[in-house]
């Protein structure tokens, strides 16, 4: 992702706010504070419609892992030649989310390893501008 480059998210109300380092938007009920990601009105816990927009957490930690080393069926877009790519559960405390990680190989991964959320580029469309999504990387402390 270059300054000069469009960019727009792949889901307008994925990010918090439309900064380069902004966190993942989530929800967190009125009645209960059950939080969820991604965000969305009703609370699956006991059912209040009164769901609060919140700011999650950057930084997490691995909780479980995979690496994906076969194509995704459609509609997932992928890179032609398909490449490897790690799939984890971030820990965030008071919500685990589902992410991408920038990290296929499998013997650098660790349960419990300190994770950073980041911005990855999903695709680019045919105007150029790179569509970007999510993805948890090591930290740089894990990675020294």
């Amino acid at each position: 992702m270059t300054a000069t480059t469009p960019i727009r998210p792949l889901d307008p109300h994925l990010f918090a706010d439309e900064t380069p380092d902004a966190a993942l938007r989530g929800a967190r009920c009125a009645e209960c504070g059950t939080v969820t990601f991604p965000s969305q009105d009703g609370c699956p816990r006991c059912g209040a419609t009164g769901m609060d927009d919140v700011a999650l957490p950057r930084d997490g930690i691995l909780w479980s892992y995979t690496v994906q080393s076969f194509a995704p069926k459609r509609p997932f877009l992928h890179a032609e030649p398909f490449t490897p790519f790690g799939v984890g559960y971030i820990d965030l405390g008071d919500v685990i989310v589902e992410s991408r990680l920038t990290v296929a190989d499998p013997d650098a991964l660790r349960i419990g390893m300190a994770m950073r959320l980041c911005r990855v580029v999903n695709h680019v469309d045919e105007d150029g501008t790179e569509v970007v999504t999510f993805a948890f990387a090591p930290t740089t402390e894990e990675m020294s």
